[in-house]
């Protein structure tokens, strides 16, 4: 804060009354808005908050002039130095404010401000005439009270601290990192267009950038021409039919059904051939579930969504049912769930391994692990993506005063971040590191970011590609 004294006598009068005008014009980098309250503005009495101003600026003023000395030093030369200004037409103190940047610090404007205090030496004076006396001819200059700053000196913007906890594991997991290869490959080996039916995983930005390689992306076969190119399922899976129709048509077909979702399709699979009832606890109309779902006749697999699901479902023999779950679930829902089937079901058969996959129980657990340290969080995945949105879940519950799900860096919520001082970040199994990073650099640009990185859990699994494709995978380091 540079803060310059115009020519105050040694001991200056009370100041009643400064009318203090303000010109704050609005920089490209000032967010938010509320930073730069006006556009011009007037205070009278400095200790009062009078029309658009901010607070934050007045009480700045006010302790300018509580800590204005008793005297100022009289200048070795008449002659104005480089800050000089000369003081405007006035019988009363005054004061001239010019901004020199602002930001702010949470919901908190700070500014910074130029503010040059005018006191007359004699009422009626006119600018510029000589004064009385030699003495007051040496104080027409104006004496900084403290050592000025230029706006080159000072920064560009003061970020307040954000520290940011990097959930890990977090974003691809084996599956999804599996399905990308393959359409991949399939474009290296075959060339555009390779058809894909669905997203192959649910994430804008990686089914662009696919879509910019030569993918092609449809919902059903019939959209996709007989021209012997190949088409893959998604990581999702598929029902039962959707592969017989594309051998009908005598498709070429690459199947990137991700194998822990082949697991739950073969135990549904089995569990109907022993004759059992099968409960499919997951979320109406999800491609998972709706693949599950195809693999038995219709009828043969009873979905389970909620708690009331769980209490008021009627087998029609309770001693023959068994369950399975999709695999991107809460995990305390899912057990919730499960845990009612069992007590209302005591000969209930379920999966000899829980068909919730590891990438979603790890990510969920780095997630609980943060929440305690973190004030927000922030998931990277999409609305359609079901375990990017069961981590907000998750942390809402785990106590996260804020938890958004941001697709890119632009969806970031600013607002809900204000007087933040601590920050969690993790990402949905099918969302790309790149984005991670995307969303840490926008930090950055508002925020004195410092990053650690918290991890629960260590991943090393790979799943193989189709054999078709295997050719075009590079040879393994030596």
């Amino acid at each position: 804060l540079s803060v310059f004294a115009g020519a105050l006598p040694n001991t200056p009068p009370p100041i009643p009354d400064v009318k203090l005008g303000i010109d704050m014009p609005q920089p490209a980098t000032a967010t938010p808005a509320a930073a730069m309250t006006a556009s011009r503005a007037t205070i009278s009495t400095p200790r009062r908050a009078i029309g658009r101003l901010d607070t934050v600026v007045v009480l700045l003023i006010d302790i300018v002039f509580r800590s204005l000395p008793d005297r100022v030093v009289a200048a070795p030369d008449p002659a104005p130095p480089p800050n000089y200004e000369r003081p405007p037409r006035t019988p009363t103190p005054t004061a001239k404010v010019r901004p020199m940047w602002a930001n702010s610090v949470g919901r908190r404007p700070l500014v910074a401000v130029t503010i040059t205090l005018y006191h007359p030496i004699r009422t009626g004076a006119t600018d510029g005439a000589p004064l009385a006396s030699s003495r007051d001819r040496r104080m027409t200059a104006t004496r900084p009270i403290a050592a000025p700053q230029t706006t080159a000196s000072l920064p560009a913007q003061v970020k307040p601290p954000l520290h940011v906890l990097m959930a890990a594991p977090r974003g691809f997991c084996a599956g999804v990192d599996r399905a990308i290869q393959i359409v991949e490959l399939a474009l290296a080996k075959y060339g555009a267009p390779v058809y894909v039916r669905h997203e192959i995983v649910h994430n804008r930005f990686v089914v662009d950038t696919l879509r910019t390689k030569g993918a092609v992306f449809v919902e059903d076969l019939h959209q996709i021409p007989d021209d012997g190119q190949p088409v893959i399922f998604s990581a999702h899976g598929v029902a039962k039919s959707v592969p017989a129709a594309a051998k009908a048509r005598n498709m070429f077909v690459l199947d990137a059904t991700c194998p822990l979702v082949y697991k739950v399709h073969n135990e549904a699979q089995r569990h109907h051939e022993l004759g059992y009832d099968i409960v499919l606890i997951g979320h109406a109309g999800h491609p998972e579930v709706v693949g599950t779902m195809g693999q038995l006749p219709d009828g043969a697999i009873r979905l389970i969504e909620t708690a009331d699901d769980a209490r008021t479902f009627t087998p029609r023999d309770p001693s023959r049912l068994a369950y399975v779950t999709q695999t991107t679930l809460s995990v305390d829902d899912t057990a919730e769930l499960i845990t009612i089937l069992k007590a209302r079901f005591p000969d209930i058969v379920g999966p000899a391994k829980e068909d919730i996959c590891y990438a979603t129980t790890n990510r969920q657990a780095a997630v609980k692990a943060i929440a305690p340290r973190i004030e927000a969080l922030l998931v990277v995945g999409a609305p359609n993506s079901s375990n990017s949105m069961r981590l907000v879940e998750v942390a809402e519950r785990a106590g996260c005063r804020v938890s958004a799900l941001v697709q890119r860096a632009t969806d970031i919520p600013w607002d809900r971040l204000d007087g933040i001082s601590a920050l969690g970040i993790s990402a949905g199994a099918s969302a790309p590191e790149e984005l991670v990073t995307e969303v840490v650099d926008a930090l950055r640009t508002r925020f004195d970011v410092t990053v650690d990185v918290v991890v629960t859990a260590e991943e090393r699994i790979a799943f193989n590609i189709p054999r078709e494709l295997r050719d075009m995978l590079p040879p393994p380091a030596a």
